[in-house]
């Protein structure tokens, strides 16, 4: 409001100055001073706020403080005008010169008086602009404590009447007159009531900045009393641009409400040069002091202001005095703590480019500036961007490797903004740090030639014996990345063993305070040696990796290697140890939050395998689209070949062993390895094998066997090959190679079924049922199905001879053993006589799965005749006569 009557501002001396009339009579601009503003049609009536409006009526005090625009007034003026109020509302608007404690008493008597409220007789009004009678509120809070119902006085503007004079005598006021005067004071500055004393009493009710904001959906509503519909996006991001601040969007609406495309006039609505900017820049700026329109001015720059830094932007000493002068003036300045302190967003905005047109050339100084404060302050993510707005880029890049922060670039929550800042760096840019980001860029970018060649001339700027330490061993680290994307363990093994050695070299408190390098170390190396199959040496790194330091930085690395110890577990055939891995590894990614874009896609990839495995056909898909988005997918080696495996494993489910085949032809040379791995190589052959087997070709699944090598699994595949081809013998044959021991559950039930289904061929139906005993014993404790399914009718018809083999096994597909023969009813179950001992129970356990007495010794390294001692011990024990009596009462009671 503009100041209407400055004849009345008390003269520099305190000496007498006219006072206003007690009754204003004629005078229409005092008059003014006592009736609330119209509100005007646009105006968006806020229930939440009104509610609190009235529920701090309670209070004796009812403050409404915020900054300039931010509404107030015109929230009381609705509200005073539309709400049930105990009593009478008084109006009063303050003015400059009001602090005088003379010029505020009697205008406030006027105001009463105006209204109609009675006053007692003893109250006059004051004579002096600079004093007043200190009796005066005491005689006026008498009057007011006996009337009936409270006067409801409002002081807008209280900000002009912010003298201790007056903020005693309206404290003498306010605790006097009991309950017969409410007060609302409506300011942007904090007054100088000692409001702790009536927060402790629970007499104050308080509406502040962050209040009064608009949120997106009163945006939407103010936006459309101007005419303006904009889309859902548009209107979040003019409430996000304005921050609620009730002057700025109106001011924007007016702008835009005539414009042919108000969206887009929005969305390009320049700061420095708008309605919004000119209120700002006259109400905020222009009304302080020529040093503190200085330190707005320098610091806008920022995002943050800490009052070290912003002595250091003007070359004073004053910051800490002036930002808590702004904020408690509401300057648009929040305090964040610790003496750090935020500029509005619109408002910093509009002052950048008042300092453009203010100071040329001298925003990149401030940058330069703030980026060199904050970097000595250990800020080094702060100072990043300020030293790239500065143009320091080599600045930038030496600080990011000196300080061991390199491997933020790479993995953790800050990569993303680091890698969208230095992806601008200019090529002009040049020296050994500058080559060492470069070559950081590419790597996670997965291109290992570019990655390659700057690392070359990092080195060739930094010959051995040159450079820093920090820089060598960050250039080692990403030798060790480039290795693992490239499949070369040995050349990974080579990087990690001088980047050990630069470790020695390197400040203890500065690998400290970066452990993410280390963890990203650990994990690559183990990556690398798991490509090639050096399982034990990769869980050791892995693990270690995994077992960092639970900070954020490193959240990546353990992410990524609990997927890959996972993969490790499945891959050595410990499905349960996977799955646990693989739902840790995911575990991981949501507690610390990583983005989608960070997830590696092994964690799922495993899941997927291991319910295929379980024949959850259905989990098994949703898992394998979840790994097919992750960030690996199509450029992690490992990735790309797990994908195109259990991609051809469910297609060959679904009956399309053409499209197989044109899975895995994809996955032969996964870019951007250049050194095959022998276990990614054999999966490709087995699942190539299991095509042909599909499309009834055996001949060509012995082909496709040549490429994976010798082991247990290729064995398999091969007898299941000679088998299709109606040599049982030759299968047997090639089951030799399987060892009894050792091989993963889903190798071993499988070979268990071909060897069943092979001595089934040759006449040998007990051997059958005893070999099909084991594999279901042997699948159990992972309920591996897809075995069983893959089989084929074989299994149904010998579980129909011998419907008691499934009798234990309820985790079978349904459709397997549906509609078998009940076996015989078994007796009531006798009570155990005596416990079995451990040894007794592994040989009931074989016995239960048809093994002879021969092969019981064998297999528990035992003589034939402690085997038998054993036997009878359990028949006693269980009341039983013959072994497969003993094998239905240990199940009858829970012993099998």
């Amino acid at each position: 409001m503009p100041d209407s009557a400055p004849s009345r501002r008390p003269p520099a001396d305190g000496g007498p100055v006219p006072l206003p009339s007690p009754l204003p009579g004629g005078d229409p601009v005092l008059a003014a001073r006592f009736a609330a503003p119209p509100v005007p049609r646009t105006f968006v009536r806020r229930e939440r706020l009104g509610e609190r409006l009235s529920e701090g009526l309670q209070r004796p005090l009812l403050l409404v403080n915020g900054p300039a625009g931010a509404g107030k007034t015109l929230l009381v003026a609705d509200w005073a005008a539309t709400a049930q109020l105990p009593g009478p509302v008084v109006w009063l608007t303050l003015e400059r010169g009001d602090e005088a404690p003379g010029v505020f008493w009697a205008q406030l008597l006027a105001a009463l008086r105006h209204a109609g409220v009675p006053l007692p007789a003893d109250v006059a009004g004051p004579a002096r602009a600079a004093e007043v009678d200190t009796a005066l509120p005491d005689r006026l809070a008498a009057g007011l404590s006996g009337r009936g119902t409270p006067v409801v006085l409002v002081l807008d503007e209280f900000e002009h009447a912010g003298s201790p004079a007056v903020a005693e005598g309206l404290d003498g006021l306010l605790r006097h007159a009991a309950g017969g005067l409410r007060t609302v004071l409506i300011s942007r500055a904090e007054p100088l009531l000692p409001l702790h004393r009536y927060r402790a009493a629970d007499a104050v009710a308080e509406i502040r900045g962050t209040d009064l904001a608009f949120t997106a959906e009163e945006t939407a509503v103010l936006l459309a009393r101007h005419g303006l519909a904009l889309s859902e996006a548009g209107v979040h991001a003019l409430n996000r641009r304005t921050e609620g601040w009730a002057a700025g969007l109106r001011l924007c609406a007016l702008a835009t409400e005539h414009a042919d495309d108000p969206e887009a006039c929005l969305r390009e609505f320049e700061a420095g040069n708008s309605t919004v900017a000119d209120f700002l820049l006259a109400e905020v700026l222009q009304a302080q002091p020529a040093e503190t329109q200085d330190l707005l001015l320098r610091t806008s720059v920022l995002e943050r202001t800490h009052t070290g830094l912003a002595d250091a932007l003007t070359g004073r000493q004053d910051a800490a005095r002036i930002l808590e002068e702004l904020r408690h003036a509401n300057a648009f300045v929040t305090p964040l703590g610790h003496g750090w302190y935020r500029q509005h967003t619109l408002f910093a905005e509009i002052l950048r480019v008042h300092l453009r047109a203010r100071n040329p050339g001298l925003e990149q100084e401030l940058h330069r500036r703030a980026a060199g404060w904050l970097h000595a302050a250990g800020r080094l993510a702060d100072a990043l961007p300020h030293a790239a707005a500065a143009g320091d880029w080599e600045q930038a890049a030496a600080w990011l490797v000196d300080d061991l922060a390199l491997g933020q670039l790479l993995g953790g929550l800050d990569a993303a903004r680091l890698d969208a800042l230095f992806t601008r760096m200019p090529e002009q840019a040049e020296g050994p740090a500058v080559e060492l980001v470069r070559a950081a860029l590419a790597l996670a970018r997965w291109d290992v030639d570019r990655g390659l060649a700057h690392l070359g001339r990092a080195e060739e700027s930094a010959p051995p014996g040159t450079g820093s330490a920090a820089a060598r061993l960050s250039g080692a680290v990403l030798r060790v990345l480039a290795a693992r994307l490239l499949g070369s363990a040995d050349m990974a093994e080579n990087a990690a063993e001088t980047a050990a050695e630069l470790e020695r070299a390197v400040p203890e408190e500065r690998l400290r305070a970066h452990p993410e390098l280390k963890a990203l170390l650990l994990a690559e190396l183990g990556s690398a040696q798991l490509w090639e199959g050096r399982f034990d040496a990769a869980r050791a790194g892995l693990t270690a990796a995994a077992e960092a330091a639970d900070g954020a930085a490193q959240a990546a690395a353990r992410h990524e290697s609990l997927g890959r110890l996972a993969l490790i577990d499945l891959l050595l055939g410990s499905p349960g140890r996977a799955e646990a891995h693989a739902v840790e590894a995911i575990a991981e990614a949501a507690r610390c939050g990583l983005p989608p874009s960070a997830h590696s896609g092994v964690g799922h990839l495993v899941l997927a395998e291991v319910a295929f495995d379980r024949d959850d056909l259905a989990v098994a898909r949703a898992a394998l689209e979840r790994a097919a988005a992750g960030s690996g997918a199509g450029r992690d080696p490992l990735l790309v070949v797990g994908l195109a495996v259990l991609r051809a494993r469910l297609l060959l489910a679904a009956g399309d062993a053409r499209a197989a085949l044109l899975a895995l032809a994809a996955a032969e040379r996964p870019s951007p390895a250049d050194k095959p791995s022998p276990w990614a190589r054999e999966r490709i052959a087995l699942g190539q094998c299991a095509a042909h087997l599909a499309a009834g070709d055996p001949a060509a699944a012995l082909r496709a066997l040549t490429a994976a090598g010798e082991g247990p699994e290729p064995a398999v595949a091969a007898a299941q090959a000679h088998l299709a081809a109606g040599d049982p013998r030759a299968a047997l044959a090639a089951l030799e190679a399987v060892p009894a021991r050792g091989a993963r559950p889903a190798v071993a039930v499988r070979a268990q079924l071909v060897r069943a289904r092979a001595v089934s061929a040759a006449g040998d139906p007990a051997a059958a049922h005893r070999l099909l005993a084991q594999a279901l014993a042997a699948a159990r404790p992972d309920r591996l199905r897809r075995p069983f399914r893959e089989a084929g009718p074989w299994v149904r018809r010998r579980l129909q001879e011998r419907p008691a083999l499934a009798a234990a096994h309820g985790w079978l597909p349904r459709d397997l053993v549906a509609g078998l023969p009940r076996p015989d009813e078994p007796a009531a179950p006798a009570p155990v006589v005596e416990r079995l001992s451990e040894r007794e129970h592994d040989v009931l356990v074989r016995v239960a799965q048809m093994m002879s007495t021969d092969e019981i010794a064998g297999d528990l390294h035992l003589s034939v005749n402690t085997v038998k001692t054993h036997l009878k011990s359990i028949n006693r024990k269980l009341c039983a006569t013959r072994r497969g009596e003993a094998v239905r009462r240990a199940r009858q009671l829970d012993l099998l």
